[in-house]
């Protein structure tokens, strides 16, 4: 086991370089399985959940090769499996991508139920009714997913979600892509990573309209053929980059961004006084007064994403005035960092899908735990503005979604290291 040991109190100096973007590149790796050739993906972070990824397609046949750091040579046309290993799929959340890229290409697919980070209930109901409405039999047990092609074969149509849900979207675009006919999702998911794996497959030849509205059109083709295609930079990586200066303080530039996917993110920092200066593909943010309070509501993009609940909730422990912070997509979803937060000195009370944050002068070091992948960077980014040293365990939680976080901590002037217990 190993934790995270950090003396707080040092404002962020210097430039960080943002990856390429978790949630869209655990969504294009599985859709290399479509494409009869070699995809070369660039901007790949070198994370955990992205190994495991790559661990699976390699497992299932596929030729995987790191060419250089960020750059990463995938071909699957010597797969033949459709049960992925299920010790593997169980590691990560994003492995349900499998069920959609297999279904699309070998018409069938077993794929276990995923694992990953446990902070609420993430039912994949919207996942099987668009498999369904596919023409797609169903076997759904408690370990497994069982798909094979109903009595009318597997086909396009219109799927009108429930709700709002990525995941959803992301499996329906890749299964319905060597579908004949037409796929029409409505109430499709917008976040930026639909859009880019949208952009991948039709760079491989697929023929997907709309990504990024609300309806998403998919004329299914015959193949998709090899291509390079370079992932975009992370949003919520970004944005816990900036979170931390914010609490902490400093001026950073953060490099390798989009400016219009931060929006929702810097313009409530902005709120609570924070400067914030946009370039083309860079953002300068400074910070050194005291925070002011604010009022979010976590909603699916373009809202304030909910991946970034935790870290702003960091924010508003040490900002002045009392702050409310309602979660409207997982709302058990600060059970996992809030009451950590209380043992550095926080002062949170939940009030059902809202936390009533009354800002203090300063948090304290604390032996805290990561409970999942946000919660954990929440917690680094406030053992970084907290007096004295905070101990962060269960880091692995933490690598799953941020590529050597302690490196580009440490040269922004962070007292941060991972010990090895």
């Amino acid at each position: 086991m190993a934790k995270y040991v950090i003396n707080g109190g040092r404002p962020l100096e210097g430039t960080v370089t943002i990856n390429g973007a978790k949630n869209a590149a655990v969504a294009i790796l599985p859709a290399a399985i479509l494409v009869s050739g070699k995809c070369r993906v660039e901007n790949v972070p070198d994370i955990s959940d992205v190994r495991i990824l790559l661990d699976i397609l390699q497992d299932m046949g596929a030729e995987v090769i790191w060419e250089e750091p960020g750059v990463v040579s995938i071909d699957c046309s010597a797969v033949t499996s459709t049960h992925p290993n299920p010790d593997l799929v169980r590691k990560m959340r994003a492995s349900y991508y499998l069920m959609g890229a297999l279904l699309s290409r070998f018409h069938q697919a077993n794929v276990a139920l995923p694992g990953g980070c446990n902070f609420a209930s993430r039912p994949i109901d919207q996942h099987i009714k668009g498999f369904m409405a596919l023409g797609a039999d169903v076997d759904e047990t408690e370990d497994y997913v069982n798909l094979t092609p109903g009595p009318d074969g597997l086909h396009g149509n219109r799927i009108s979600l429930d709700v709002v849900s990525v995941g959803a979207t992301v499996n329906i675009m890749m299964a319905a892509c060597l579908l004949p006919g037409q796929t029409i999702i409505e109430n499709a998911a917008k976040e930026p990573h639909i859009v880019d794996l949208a952009n991948f497959l039709n760079t491989m030849g697929a023929r997907i309209s709309g990504a990024g509205t609300d309806t998403v059109k998919i004329r299914g083709v015959q193949t998709l053929k090899g291509g390079t295609y370079a992932i975009i930079p992370d949003q919520i990586e970004a944005g816990t980059y900036l979170a931390a200066v914010a609490a902490a303080g400093g001026n950073v530039l953060v490099q390798n961004v989009i400016p219009k996917h931060m929006d929702c993110i810097t313009s409530k920092l902005q709120e609570m006084g924070v400067k914030v200066i946009n370039y083309d593909d860079s953002i300068r943010i400074m910070s050194g007064g005291k925070l002011r309070h604010t009022t979010v509501k976590t909603r699916p993009y373009p809202g304030f994403p909910t991946d970034m609940q935790a870290q702003v909730c960091v924010c508003m422990t040490i900002a002045g005035g009392v702050s409310r912070l309602t979660e409207s997509v997982y709302e058990t979803r600060f059970f996992g960092y809030c009451s950590e937060l209380e043992a550095m000195g926080a002062d949170i009370v939940i009030n059902g899908k809202t936390a009533i944050v009354t800002g203090i002068d300063k948090l304290h070091g604390a032996k805290v735990a990561a409970h999942d992948l946000r919660a954990g960077a929440a917690l680094v980014i406030a053992g970084l503005a907290a007096e004295g040293t905070t101990y962060v365990e269960n880091i692995h939680f933490i690598e799953r979604g941020y590529e050597r976080i302690v490196e580009k901590l440490t040269a922004l002037g962070a007292d941060i290291q991972r010990v090895e217990e």
